[in-house]
């Protein structure tokens, strides 16, 4: 069962993630230790006792579409009204919208742990939480003023519309209409497939945003504007009135996350869906892009959820199994934990998560500094960082959770495979992270191709100036406890910046295809390099604060095994990242056919 990691989160937030300063700096809500300290420690009780229990029965029972409408798996329902009516949805809201104004550090913490209790469950609220984002910085006062309140307390929930049958990751190919009527309003005509929670029975109505085209729309991605569709129309005075022409054609039957109601939508079959268009028409797609952004991070933060359910599942399932016998133990059969191989496993996994958390808490912080009263130069750079950390976020922690689940089902054995021990559903569930809210491959390609570039390359130049002085710091201390961490260090950011440096003249001088040949190995080089720093920063911070605490030894060991077994893959990355190109671009996939 889960257990929320209250201490590792604090930790982190406070000594690696910037807290201190985003408290001098935050105007929206007061955000005192007392209280941060309080809102995890209910997170987590909310997340262990009330969310968890619903994981197996979600996948068990899956949402089902019944007489044109879907019932969520039993419990959830009841579940996420006593989530709204805690105020859990309203954490990062606007106080103007009845929200608590609180940062989306912390917000984002607490997502973490919504996703390691329940990742089926969590993926509700994180898509209105999206939409509460695009609706107050693209709607008009009107549509502000008419639903905010009721996403923000969650009575209502957000969708996004994307993805429709021939068209993917490729938005171009976008087929579905809209047709302005004269009165503000737009009719709208088409289909959607893959909408999660398009439809479910948690909230009394949805509100859909829904990427279309007018009329007279320019081709390609130029073309396309972004409505806001609700389930059922609101009158005038803020009451329910009548359902909208949108309907639930399908549930789909998937891998995982069966909790979670993936609906194929279709809009218009009985006269057109009302829609109000959000934002300028044909700039839907930076519309859409506010509420992706947001929820990219968030799904960086399902990776690290099941990464570390995963992780506390193989621990404790490795120190109960007992065979063979290790070199420590004088009689009898051994824990498997005390195997060296498995000792192996278990401090990488926990090395991969710690450092997946790091950077999305790293991200989420720089999303906050650039909503604080900082000069707007300032701003501008913690834009810059974010711009640059979340593609790292979501796909570097998605992959990790991947990586770590397969490693835990490892450590089961042969229990692993076996349905019961709710090892395989993990590895399920998590296996769609790193493909929906784009691909990883996609987060690699914006990576290389925009946010190594942003001001010439000088943010990612101080980003690396940052973490060669945090390296440089580490090796000052000589702790016997971190072996060779200082040289691996140094040997990661070499690699790094010679990397970096190699893109940027590639992308200088046109060659973008050799660039991209090297993007998603880039990516886990640049993850790597800074998990690793950060990790070997926290020994040091908690060494200064008790050298005898537990929790101190732990880190010690995660930062070394991570410096001496994980970091040594970041000269390959390099090397492939600088070398591999025209082997690549010569490949032709027909003649291999």
């Amino acid at each position: 069962m889960y257990r929320a990691p209250l201490a590792e989160i604090a930790f982190t937030m406070k000594n690696l993630a910037g807290l201190p300063m985003l408290q001098q700096h935050w105007q929206n809500a007061e955000i005192d230790e007392d209280l941060i300290n309080g809102i995890l420690a209910e997170a987590g009780k909310f997340a262990e006792k009330t969310i968890a229990p619903l994981n197996p029965i979600g996948d068990k029972h899956p949402a089902q579409l019944v007489d044109g409408a879907v019932k969520t798996s039993p419990g959830w329902a009841q579940t996420y009204r006593e989530w709204c009516d805690a105020g859990w949805n309203s954490l990062s809201g606007s106080p103007e919208y009845g929200g608590m104004g609180l940062p989306a550090l912390l917000a984002t913490a607490i997502m973490e742990m919504w996703n390691g209790a329940n990742m089926a469950f969590a993926l509700g609220p994180t898509l209105t939480i999206g939409a509460v984002e695009a609706l107050q910085h693209h709607g008009s006062a009107q549509l502000r003023e008419t639903y905010l309140e009721k996403l923000v307390s969650g009575e209502w929930t957000g969708t996004m519309n994307l993805t429709e049958p021939q068209a993917g990751s490729d938005l171009a190919a976008l087929r579905t209409k809209a047709e302005p009527q004269g009165d503000g309003t737009y009719k709208i005509f088409g289909q959607k497939i893959f909408i999660t929670y398009g439809d479910h029975d948690m909230s009394e109505n949805i509100v859909h945003l829904v990427l279309a085209r007018l009329p007279d729309a320019p081709e390609g991605t130029r073309g396309i504007s972004l409505f806001l569709v609700p389930k059922r129309l609101v009158n005038e005075d803020g009451t329910l009135g009548a359902l909208n022409d949108v309907t639930v054609a399908g549930v789909e039957h998937k891998m995982g996350i069966h909790g979670s109601p993936t609906c194929t939508m279709v809009y218009g079959d009985n006269g057109g869906a009302i829609g109000y268009l959000i934002g300028e028409e044909n700039k839907g797609l930076a519309c859409m892009f506010t509420m992706m952004n947001n929820a990219r991070l968030v799904v960086g933060t399902q990776g690290v959820g099941i990464a570390e359910l995963a992780s506390q599942m193989a621990q404790s399932y490795a120190l109960e199994r007992k065979q063979g016998k290790a070199a420590k133990d004088v009689s009898g059969m051994s824990p498997i934990a005390h195997h060296p191989d498995i000792k192996r496993s278990l401090v990488r996994m926990r090395g991969l998560t710690n450092a997946a958390r790091i950077i999305c808490l790293n991200c989420a912080l720089a999303l906050d500094m650039a909503n604080t009263d900082l000069p707007e130069e300032e701003k501008r750079f913690w834009r810059e960082r974010a711009g640059l950390l979340t593609p790292l976020a979501k796909a570097f922690s998605t992959d990790i959770g991947v990586e770590v689940a397969s490693e835990a089902l490892q450590v089961h054995g042969g229990m692993g495979y076996i349905e019961e021990t709710g090892i395989a559903q993990l590895h399920r569930d998590v296996r769609i992270a790193p493909i929906y809210e784009g691909t990883n491959a996609i987060q690699s390609i914006d990576l290389v191709l925009r946010k190594l570039t942003l001001s010439k390359g000088e943010n990612l130049r101080a980003l690396l100036a940052e973490l060669q002085g945090e390296a440089e710091d580490i090796a000052k201390h000589n702790l016997p406890q971190l072996g060779s961490t200082a040289a691996a260090l140094q040997s990661a950011l070499g690699a790094t910046k010679e990397a970096s440096q190699w893109l940027l003249t590639a992308l200088q001088e046109k060659r973008s295809d050799e660039a991209l040949a090297g993007a998603t190995p880039y990516l886990r080089l640049l993850s790597l390099t800074y998990g690793g720093v950060k990790l070997a920063k926290a020994a040091i911070i908690s060494h200064l604060q008790d050298a005898n605490a537990s929790e101190t030894v732990q880190r010690f060991a995660v930062a070394r095994l991570f410096a001496e077994t994980i970091l040594p893959e970041t000269a390959g990355l390099a090397k492939t990242i600088t070398t591999a190109a025209p082997g690549i671009l010569a490949v032709e996939i027909e003649e291999l056919a």
